[in-house]
């Protein structure tokens, strides 16, 4: 009876310590969190326009094109703007004027190294020196304002191109077209633009994670993403960006990764779930769970 006993004492005792350790383990261990809804998005999206209005000329996209960054996608009417560039290259290269002051002050400075001869042999008198110097004088500020307007002109070319160019349609992204939204023959003005862009490399996901898990997902932290179906799969995502004021209304906060879709494989705007590898909060905090 006393051995039965102490057997019982021995059993209960050591059921009471097994379940304080795995108290302290679960404890210790954080709970997983279930997979989350999210949606994934392009990166961007770019309502193209120029910075000047006009009739549209051409364009050399359509829907679902695939675009590169600086590629040129269509222009407006530049016939005016490509004259006037001609022209400030026609003066820009004009340099007879510049020449011809400069032959004039190469004679004048002889002609008043020879006066001055003259005036030191009694030749000829001092106002005829006199006159030459200033003739001379002359000379070179003609010189000095055909350099200048030389360079005016140097610099209309540069206006001249920046303006053709702000006629030119070009890509700011890598992604592709989402929708063309004016034709040739149409006038833009300030408010329509041409062309929607789409970057979707890396494609966005956003979701939205219970705020007991705050603290425990950090930027640069690993996930899974699994589009739905009819794409499906799963995929490796960063986090980008984790919102620093919470939703106490809905209990969440905002949670924004980068997909990558180097292929382009991956369409956006479409539903998924989301797997966190979540971090350790005592980890995070510095702080010691309590027991």
């Amino acid at each position: 009876m006393k051995k039965h006993s102490r057997r019982l004492r021995l059993a209960t005792g050591l059921a009471a310590f097994l379940g304080i350790v795995c108290a302290s383990v679960a404890r210790a261990e954080p709970a997983a969190v279930p997979e989350l809804d999210c949606v994934i998005e392009p990166q961007q999206v770019v309502k193209l326009a120029t910075p000047v209005v006009g009739v549209i000329s051409r364009l050399d996209v359509d829907r679902g094109d695939v675009v590169r960054k600086n590629q040129v996608l269509g222009k407006l009417e530049d016939g005016l703007e490509e004259v006037a560039l001609k022209l400030a290259r026609a003066r820009a290269t004009n340099d007879f004027a510049t020449k011809a002051v400069q032959a004039r002050l190469e004679y004048l400075r002889r002609k008043n190294a020879r006066a001055g001869q003259l005036v030191a042999k009694a030749i000829v008198a001092q106002a005829t020196a006199e006159e030459a110097d200033a003739d001379a004088n002359v000379a070179e500020q003609q010189l000095k304002e055909a350099e200048l307007n030389l360079e005016i002109a140097r610099l209309e070319v540069h206006r001249s191109e920046e303006a053709l160019q702000q006629r030119t349609v070009r890509s700011p992204i890598d992604g592709v077209v989402v929708e063309r939204l004016l034709v040739p023959g149409e006038y833009r003005n300030e408010q329509s633009p041409i062309l929607t862009l789409a970057q979707i490399d890396p494609l966005r996901v956003e979701v939205f994670v219970p705020t007991s898990q705050y603290g425990r997902i950090q930027v640069g932290s690993n996930a899974r993403v699994h589009p739905q179906q009819p794409i499906g799969g799963s995929y490796n995502a960063i986090v980008t960006v984790v919102d620093q004021v919470l939703d106490a209304a809905s209990g969440t906060f905002g949670v924004r990764l980068a997909l990558p879709n180097p292929e382009l494989k991956l369409p956006a705007g479409i539903r998924c779930k989301v797997q966190f590898e979540l971090q350790d909060p005592t980890f995070i905090t510095g702080t010691v769970p309590p027991r």
